[in-house]
């Protein structure tokens, strides 16, 4: 009977151990993972999500997935009230026939939804604007994200991390 309280405690303390520790684990990998901000315009939100699909596509220098991203945020841009000028500039990123245009086009792309979100509610969460000094021919070029780890949309793999945090948009 002994023996067998004894083999229960060592069990019984063993899988505390274990689960503390993968509760610790969960812990960690939750607050590493950078939730996107929420916007209190449901519409805007949706139209930042698909900003950061084209921008995502560029930093990896996916011209086809920066260029249907692009399309789906023209199409629900329709439904964001004042957004006339990221509408018209989302469409020349659509419209571009290379690489190297949807980055030129997505600088302007990148300025107007700056001006949309900053005067936005965002109800939860944050937002960076980046800035990498030598996009565009050495005349600078901003982008929005959900992250402070600069990842150049600009250059891709070629100077992934050139760029500061200019501004956090809460």
């Amino acid at each position: 009977m002994k023996k067998t309280m004894i083999m229960l405690c060592l069990a019984l303390a063993s899988w505390g151990a274990t689960a503390q520790h993968d509760h610790a684990a969960h812990g960690a990998q939750a607050s590493s993972q950078k939730m996107e901000p929420m916007f209190k315009d449901k519409a805007l939100g949706s139209s930042y999500t698909h900003y950061i699909h084209v921008k995502n596509a560029l930093v990896v220098s996916d011209f086809q997935n920066a260029k249907s991203a692009s399309e789906s945020l023209v199409k629900v841009l329709h439904n964001v009230k004042g957004s006339d000028k990221v509408h018209a500039e989302a469409a020349k990123v659509a419209q571009a026939g290379s690489l190297e245009n949807q980055r030129k086009a997505f600088a302007a792309l990148s300025n107007e939804m700056a001006t949309l979100v900053r005067g936005a509610n965002i109800s939860m969460g944050e937002l960076y604007l980046e800035y990498c000094p030598m996009a565009n021919s050495s005349t600078g070029g901003y982008w929005l994200s959900n992250e402070k780890e600069i990842r150049n949309p600009y250059f891709g793999d070629q100077m992934l991390k050139c760029g500061s945090v200019k501004e956090t948009i809460q």
